[in-house]
């Protein structure tokens, strides 16, 4: 299934016999206003789903900012939010899939194949005259069942011995060590080679075609088995894994991320462009 879906796919597949089950991720790194946002207008039928609470679990020492709830814990969510075994589920936020795309990742990596991510999100929809509700909805409990560990994952030992490219998807700015306004440490993994996410998509925050994306991949030589994604602390390098997947080529993810691994203190820190290595 493509990763993607369009605002107008979406209003036929809205108009079949079988409904999606639709997500709203509505988050922004520093703002706590999703639920908010979301209950002010979304597409009909969504159910708001909390990134803090439901995509992300317990912080700890070494964990990073976002680590992975825990399996138990996401399905108990996934089915607060109407998901069947045989349904099919559309996620989308208003920041560019920036956070729609850990749900999606999630439930691949929990076994669920049939999920979407709503590309060019809420602005996408309304582009196409699509209605909007406000309020808040809730969903019939689902029955869906997970699996775990179905989508490749870096841990922080793994990192020295990784087969592929390790690409940084943080400005790069932070990539490079001269700004870090959040985590306590500036710099990057030494090795990784800076791509930062919203390369991804085009100036109407959507994805750059398959084609687009993997050439840019590819220039980097993510197409390497063993390639891997971090970010600062996993959201965002779900969408290199997205958008990667779009083009047809695997990524893992490091989901402690950055801030996992500067929490280390033997962890070895760079600061100098690689982005250019052979």
């Amino acid at each position: 299934m493509n990763p993607l879906i369009s605002a107008n796919e979406l209003t036929a597949l809205l108009q079949g016999e079988a409904s999606p089950v639709l997500l709203d991720v509505r988050w922004v790194l520093g703002k706590n206003d999703g639920a908010q946002q979301y209950a002010a207008g979304h597409i009909p039928g969504a159910i708001f789903v909390d990134l803090e609470t439901q995509l992300s679990g317990t912080v700890g020492e070494h964990t990073g900012r976002h680590p992975l709830p825990l399996p138990a814990d996401f399905e108990a969510a996934a089915r607060s939010w109407g998901i069947n075994p045989d349904s099919r589920v559309v996620a989308y936020d208003d920041s560019g899939a920036l956070a729609a795309a850990r749900v999606w990742w999630l439930l691949r990596h929990a076994g669920f194949e049939t999920v979407q991510v709503l590309d060019g999100g809420l602005e996408a929809w309304k582009q196409t005259d699509g209605p909007i509700s406000d309020g808040i909805e809730e969903a019939a409990p689902g029955t869906v069942m997970f699996s775990w560990g179905r989508m490749p994952v870096v841990e922080f030992g793994e990192l020295e011995s990784l087969t592929g490219v390790l690409i940084d998807s943080r400005a790069t700015a932070r990539y490079l060590g001269i700004e870090e306004p959040i985590d306590p440490v500036a710099g990057h993994i030494p090795g990784a080679l800076n791509r930062p996410t919203t390369d991804n998509l085009d100036a109407q925050a959507r994805f750059h075609t398959p084609e687009h994306l993997q050439a840019s991949f590819t220039k980097l030589g993510a197409q390497q088995p063993g390639s891997a994604a971090y970010c600062g602390s996993g959201i965002t390098a779900a969408h290199q894994v997205l958008a990667a997947a779009s083009a047809g080529i695997e990524l893992g993810l490091y989901p402690g991320s950055w801030s996992e691994y500067c929490s280390y203190p033997q962890a070895p820190v760079a600061t100098s462009d690689e982005k250019h290595r052979n």
